[in-house]
């Protein structure tokens, strides 16, 4: 399995979680995140903006279809056509093991 990680503006997390549920991917984890990426912040007038909030989703999926699920939030979190800094970025890693608290089963 798969775990998908996109940090997103948070005005594009509902497009996002709305395209990963019309792809049939309606388990996702939602969390309010702040930081910087390499544009390191923004500046207003004199003010600067050192971190910019952001919204993590996380899907776990299985390995196979991980590009489908990267392309759906690529799709959906893009600003623009040809997108803006700050757009925010996806992170793929592995899962070794994926359990249910409540029955206590480990799913496959």
């Amino acid at each position: 399995m798969i775990m998908v990680r996109a940090i997103v503006r948070p005005e594009k997390s509902a497009e996002v979680m709305q395209a990963l549920l019309e792809a049939g991917y309606p388990a996702v984890t939602k969390i309010e995140v702040a930081g910087r990426g390499k544009q390191r912040g923004i500046r207003l007038g004199d003010v600067i903006y050192d971190e910019l909030p952001k919204e993590m989703l996380m899907v776990v999926v299985p390995d196979e279809e991980k590009d489908f699920v990267v392309q759906a939030i690529l799709q959906s979190a893009r600003t623009g056509e040809k997108g803006a800094y700050g757009d925010g970025k996806i992170f793929v890693s592995p899962v070794e093991e994926v359990y249910t608290i409540s029955s206590g089963t480990r799913e496959a």
